[in-house]
């Protein structure tokens, strides 16, 4: 009987996608996918190091897995991600009962230990079992294998949204920020390797494709003949059958001109983008060396919303990093104001050992920081609320992307989760809802159609779109 293995992942979006290559590759080589942690004789933990909070989760599943591992000494526990860095002894101390660790996408290792030579190849795709938390994501196929299945019935061969990175790595030094010092320099994936993957994702079923970098608007600069975001826009939207393409996350002082005029002009590519700001203050931008003024930020929204009808955007907020005072935080607030955005991720501020401001005190104190994180979510909920409501009555696309308490769920173009009840079946398909409830974080509302490209894949048909 095939080995089994569990990979459990916190963290970002670049985490979700490591996770998914590692199940992939342990797949060919014959594990099989389980959603039963105590059952997998290989358990990866997938790890984040951005905020103390992430790494928390970490050591409390650790401490789970030392009594696992004292009933099942044979299993493999492996920690990737960017909780390992180059030195990791320290962890190694922490967690004796662990066999392996490996930095971000640097898998080599675990999979020679677990499975050295890959396994024939199999008639369908083997995918991968990916948890969030406890969160089943993705069911496996293949020889032995078992699909779990939820409340729509028995899940399709793999979600209709899928993440590829893209670029891995960072190039800048954020003060804030240890991802460098974990994923290292830049390094871009040549376009043929990405559409590659990306061909395959749509065969398994993917209907959309989000396109992942630390920085992912340098995307291809230092690949032969540098290519960018938008060269690869461009070969992705020839993909049949790829409805949606997304991007996460840009940097302000990184945005090509070429990829704000594709984003509003490639019908494929989504029209939502995410641009953190983390301070509304040009001295907390300083202290952070983000490279850029609150008077350049604004001219580059500025730009996108000229040349991107319809646009969202979302962006990112550290509050409470050290040194902030009431009136640098009140900059933040009035910038909220001012760009209304639709969506805002906010986080106090944690020092991250290794980093430039992990030697400053961090004297912002937890109180503080904890009113100012409330004080944003307030603001943005007005805004959001604001923002939503006029789309009461408006009907709008919606790829639909799982099943939720009974629920379809879904995104808009603009990336705004709606959720709607229907008898049917429609997972992975574009529905036209018309919208009759909104609220600051979600749209509700009633099918009225199927849309056209969704409908010729039914009917076996292609649509094509660009």
């Amino acid at each position: 009987m095939a080995k089994s293995f569990f990979i459990w992942t916190v963290g970002c979006q670049m985490n979700e996608a490591d996770s998914e290559r590692l199940g992939r590759e342990m797949a060919e080589r014959g594990l099989c996918a389980t959603d039963n942690m105590e059952e997998a004789d290989v358990i990866v933990l997938n790890t984040c190091a951005v905020r103390a909070a992430a790494e928390e989760k970490t050591f409390g599943k650790l401490g789970e897995l030392k009594e696992l591992k004292r009933r099942k000494p044979d299993v493999t526990i492996a920690v990737g991600g960017c909780m390992v860095g180059a030195d990791h002894s320290d962890l190694k101390r922490r967690a004796p009962h662990v066999s392996e660790f490996f930095r971000p996408i640097q898998f080599e290792s675990l999979l020679e230990r677990v499975a050295p030579v890959a396994a024939p190849s199999r008639n369908g795709v083997a995918l991968v079992a990916l948890t969030l938390g406890a969160d089943l994501r993705i069911s496996a196929v293949g020889d032995g294998c078992v699909v779990p299945s939820d409340d729509a019935g028995s899940r399709t061969k793999s979600r209709p949204t899928r993440w590829i990175s893209v670029i891995n790595g960072c190039n800048r030094a954020c003060t804030y920020c240890i991802v460098p010092s974990r994923r290292g320099r830049e390094a871009s994936r040549p376009i043929s390797e990405i559409v590659a993957e990306a061909r395959q994702l749509v065969s398994e079923g993917a209907r959309e494709v989000t396109l992942l970098g630390q920085i992912v608007d340098r995307y291809g600069r230092d690949l032969p003949g540098r290519p960018d975001l938008a060269d690869l826009f461009d070969a992705l939207a020839a993909i049949d059958d790829l409805w949606r393409i997304r991007f996460l996350t840009s940097h302000p002082a990184d945005m090509p001109e070429r990829v704000i005029d594709a984003v509003g002009t490639l019908d494929k590519v989504m029209e939502n983008i995410n641009i953190p700001v983390q301070s509304g203050s040009d001295t907390m931008l300083r202290r952070m060396k983000r490279g850029y003024t609150i008077e350049r930020y604004l001219s580059l929204i500025d730009r996108i919303r000229q040349r991107v009808p319809g646009v969202t955007l979302a962006t990112d907020i550290i509050v409470g990093m050290s040194g902030e005072t009431d009136a640098e935080f009140q900059a933040t607030l009035d910038l909220l104001e001012r760009v209304r955005f639709d969506v805002v991720h906010v986080a106090m501020y944690s020092p991250r050992p290794g980093t430039t401001a992990a030697m400053w005190e961090d004297d912002v104190p937890r109180e503080v920081k904890r009113e100012r994180l409330h004080a944003v979510e307030s603001v943005q909920e007005r805004i959001a609320t604001e923002i939503n409501a006029p789309i009461l009555g408006d009907t709008v696309e919606v790829l639909v992307d799982d099943r939720v308490r009974g629920r379809w769920q879904g995104r808009t173009r603009g990336n705004k989760l709606v959720f709607f009840d229907h008898e049917e079946n429609w997972l992975g398909r574009l529905a036209r809802v018309t919208i009759a409830r909104t609220s600051p974080w979600s749209l509700g509302g009633d099918v009225v159609a199927e849309s056209a490209a969704s409908v010729a894949l039914r009917r076996g048909l292609t649509l094509v779109r660009t």
